[in-house]
């Protein structure tokens, strides 16, 4: 019997990836969970375990080739299968299919019409490329030998060509005079699929201007974010809160946390627990729309926004209702640190219910993010800045100086209404300001 790994969904927006270098080879026995391929994808690189103990019957996918979710990349062979497959001498791991024998010279040397020279596609071949980069580079008259590759084992990706193919028209647009009418290049905003493009949304690149083409992880970013706006009519609303209680809590305590769990404590703790405190009182914010219905989750799943070197990701605190304020503080710096150094898992990526986005120490004054979907909500922080305001104190009004921060709730329109959004935000602020968190 033999079993197959299929390449898995790795984020809920990734639809395709690169097998970037094989870690065993056909004839190989592997344990249950033994890593056997290194992936890589636009938002993270994983390793892909074996998921039965056996013998690798056969790899079905070379390095550096690009494929989509759920291809086969190779079959595990168990029990009597697998010890017949360990009994066929081993193969070397599987090579990329640009590095395989080249063909006689005589055959390859042999022109067709419109094919490159003898000597240019000989340079083709000898450039470490994936596949799709082949290919697009064929179609488009891109020359790989002058590519700057930044793929998995130094190979010419997609983005690659992509980039290469841009520059020269960039170049030239910029090269031209600005005289004269279509001397310069149209360049059309993104539009619906199907949609007319209406004369006022095409812009003609000037000289001096650059022409950056999307990265691969820019494209998927963008088409979600389109999608949740086209699919979620967004509603906002905005909270002051004053961090007075917190700024003492953690100013008394930064020291030791930092001595007992070897990391410094920030803000994002205190706002995710006060976040999932207030998502168990209303639900509703916990929640998916479902064609004609609304799930409420009993899962609280909370996704935190990491920015790294391939962009914005969002792992997931899985359970984070059942964690104390040092457990999501613990669980911040560890799926930060594996974001950053691409060592996130297909799981820590996926199943968020809700989201909680931090912009960092400049997120200006409040902002409406846009929602994750297939959820209804997401918080987004403010920065916090010390402020006059007003509070009673001994009975009476007083002007004293606090830290305060703006807290940014964007939420579906169509599962939540005006009522228990701004009562969700509210029991967020009050949880915050009551600042009754044990360290």
């Amino acid at each position: 019997m033999s079993v197959t790994v299929e390449f898995p969904q790795l984020g809920e927006s990734v639809l395709e990836g690169t097998v970037a270098r094989w870690l065993v080879q056909e004839g190989e026995r592997v344990k249950r969970d033994q890593p056997l391929v290194e992936v890589t994808t636009d938002k993270v690189d994983a390793e892909i375990p074996s998921p039965e103990a056996g013998v690798v019957e056969k790899i079905l996918v070379a390095e550096g080739e690009t494929v989509t979710v759920g291809t086969a990349l190779a079959r595990i062979a168990e029990g009597a299968a697998a010890d017949e497959a360990a009994e066929r001498p081993a193969k070397p791991k599987a090579a990329p299919r640009d590095a395989q024998p080249e063909k006689p010279a005589a055959k390859a040397s042999r022109p067709k019409e419109g094919a490159k020279t003898e000597a240019s596609v000989a340079q083709a071949k000898e450039v470490r490329a994936t596949p799709v980069a082949r290919r697009m580079a064929a179609e488009e008259g891109v020359d790989l030998g002058g590519v700057a590759a930044t793929g998995p084992g130094g190979r010419v990706a997609k983005a690659d060509v992509e980039r290469a193919r841009s520059a020269p028209a960039a170049r030239s647009a910029a090269e031209k005079p600005a005289s004269g009418a279509g001397e310069t290049r149209a360049v059309a905003a993104s539009l619906p699929a199907g949609g007319k493009r209406p004369p006022y949304l095409n812009y003609q690149i000037q000289p001096g201007d650059e022409l950056i083409p999307m990265t691969p992880l820019r494209r998927i970013v963008a088409e979600h974010m389109v999608l949740s706006k086209q699919i979620s009519p967004h509603v906002g609303t905005v909270a002051e809160v004053d961090l007075h209680g917190i700024v003492k809590l953690r100013d008394a305590n930064k020291r030791s946390f930092q001595k007992q769990h070897g990391f410094n404590l920030t803000y994002l703790p205190f706002v995710v627990s006060a976040t999932v405190r207030a998502l168990r009182e209303f639900p509703r914010l916990n929640a998916s729309v479902l064609e004609d219905a609304i799930v409420e989750k009993k899962a609280i799943h909370v996704g935190v926004a990491v920015e790294t070197e391939k962009g914005l990701v969002v792992p997931v605190i899985r359970d984070a209702d059942r964690l104390s304020l040092v457990g999501i503080a613990e669980a911040i710096e560890d799926l930060s640190a594996r974001a950053r150094s691409k060592q996130l898992s297909p799981d820590d990526l996926r199943g968020g219910t809700f989201t909680v986005s931090n912009p960092g120490r400049y997120g200006n004054l409040y902002g409406f993010a846009i929602i994750n979907q297939p959820q209804v909500g997401i918080l987004r922080m403010g920065e916090i800045v010390k402020r006059p305001v007003v509070r009673e104190i001994d009975g009476e009004d007083a002007i004293v100086v606090r830290p305060v921060m703006h807290l940014a709730l964007s939420y579906d329109h169509r599962a939540v209404d005006g009522a228990p959004a701004n009562a969700f935000l509210h029991a967020v602020r009050a949880q915050l300001e009551e600042a009754a968190f044990e360290l």
